[in-house]
């Protein structure tokens, strides 16, 4: 009898839930730290010491220009990682990616600034950026494909989230450490602004720091095993020989379908916390005149709006497995071109409480345009180019929606003389090309991920 009902027992998973959601969710929340650390760095300490200049808007747009550079990188990256995650397996790329990132990372908290080494240090922030970016490039598909490829029947929009989980987690670690280390280093002649402590060395702990992070990821990272899918892709002999080339060759719509359909969320996600920094901590009083709060009262405001954007984003799994992914993307999609008109009457009222209700607005519509992507990408590409097409799809997005999207957004700011109007127009046009990629999409939510 025990033999009998041992062999009818299902297989046990290749790996445990807690090791798929924790091994995926832990590159993300790096991938997401580093870049909410870089991208706090490139408002408040950058401008200062690597790109000084007289004109205050043209410092800022030289440090958003290396902040966008990692945007570049990322596509080669994609194909990078893509070639050798279709062809090696998501475990090892996985663990190549993540520490390719954390070294570059680490080593922007050690570079020399404009004052040591002039314009040398420009150049070797640049080439740390695009490093990261480069990571970047492979790290977000690996972890999609280690949390959808692992998921239970039904349940592949909710395994998907877990990986998008890592960018609202990734804010609050960053945020807060950067909030504690200037608060800690506050000067109290100047209330609000960077100390000259933190701008000497406190700027440089959060970029240290990641190197704990990133030997934890390794740790568990190691410790995966092989999808059934891409086992069973080599047993069939189906492994291609050069992934990119297939993908160009046989998915070149789904490649730019899906491209399109996450513009609206890299723009959306860069205005809400880029912009939404460089806009609420600029005076009142400025050449280009912002909302004028102080970093730390802001910054506490932006991790509010986050909570909502965590939490959302593990609502949208459960409704795209309910609804489909492409329903569920075509309202939130609408709601996002219909929150762009409220730049001006929420985020430029001028009251706090209103400035709050804009932010939880927005990252609530961030999580749930965010969380379904992690299963929707995956599933619009077969097991053999899966890696490399979505990757390419979500990172050559990153240069249409977020390499642009800090600079276009301050140079529409200043040509409003200040007002936001522009830019939340700039969202919602965004939002209406992603809009009509999605009705050009097919349903994805039935697909053999076998196959």
């Amino acid at each position: 009898m025990s033999a009998t009902s041992s062999a009818q027992a299902p297989a046990a998973p290749r790996n445990t839930r807690s090791r798929v959601i924790l091994a995926s969710l832990i590159g993300t929340t790096i991938e997401f730290y580093d870049f909410y650390v870089y991208a706090t760095a490139a408002v408040l300490v950058f401008p200062h010491l690597f790109f000084p200049s007289e004109n205050e808007t043209t410092a800022l747009l030289a440090s958003f220009a290396t902040f966008g550079a990692a945007m570049l990188a990322r596509p080669i990256g994609a194909v990078f990682f893509g070639h050798l995650g279709d062809r090696l397996g998501r475990k090892t790329t996985l663990v190549a990616s993540l520490l390719t990132m954390g070294i570059a990372t680490f080593l922007i908290g050690v570079l020399p600034t404009h004052a040591m080494v002039g314009a040398w240090a420009a150049a070797l922030l640049l080439l740390m950026r695009l490093t990261q970016g480069f990571a970047i490039g492979g790290e977000w598909s690996g972890a999609a494909l280690v949390a959808t490829e692992n998921a239970p029947e039904g349940k592949r929009a909710w395994y998907g989230t877990f990986p998008q989980l890592g960018a609202p987690l990734g804010f609050i670690i960053a945020n807060m450490l950067f909030f504690v280390i200037n608060h800690v280093l506050a000067d109290p002649a100047a209330p609000g602004q960077p100390s000259a402590a933190f701008l000497e060395w406190g700027w440089r702990i959060p970029f240290l720091f990641s190197a704990v992070m990133v030997i934890i990821g390794l740790w568990v990272r190691l410790k995966l095993v092989e999808s059934k899918a891409f086992e069973q892709t080599k047993e069939r002999g189906a492994v291609k020989r050069v992934p990119i080339a297939e993908a160009f060759k046989s998915h070149w719509r789904a490649l730019i379908l899906g491209t399109l359909a996450m513009l609206a969320t890299y723009v959306l996600f860069y205005l809400m916390t880029s912009f939404t920094l460089t806009y609420g901590t600029r005076p009142g009083d400025a050449p280009v005149p912002g909302a004028g709060y102080t970093y730390n009262d802001f910054i506490l405001m932006l991790v509010f709006g986050v909570v909502f954007f965590g939490i959302f984003t593990l609502v949208s799994g459960p409704l795209a497995d309910r609804f489909g992914r492409r329903r569920t993307l075509l309202v939130v999609t609408a709601a996002i071109a219909l929150f762009g008109l409220l730049f001006v009457p929420m985020l430029a009222s001028g009251s706090t409480p209103m400035v709050m209700f804009f932010l939880a607005l927005g990252f609530t519509l961030m999580g749930l345009t965010f969380g379904p992507m992690g299963a929707f990408l995956p599933e619009m590409f077969p097991t053999n180019i899966r890696y490399t097409g979505s990757a390419v799809s979500y990172n050559v997005s990153s240069i249409l929606g977020a390499a642009l999207a800090p600079i276009i957004a301050v140079w529409l700011w200043t040509l409003a003389d200040g007002s936001p109007i522009y830019v939340g127009l700039y969202l919602t046009g965004a939002a209406l090309v992603t809009f009509v990629s999605l009705l050009l999409t097919k349903e994805t939510k039935s697909v053999d991920f076998e196959e």
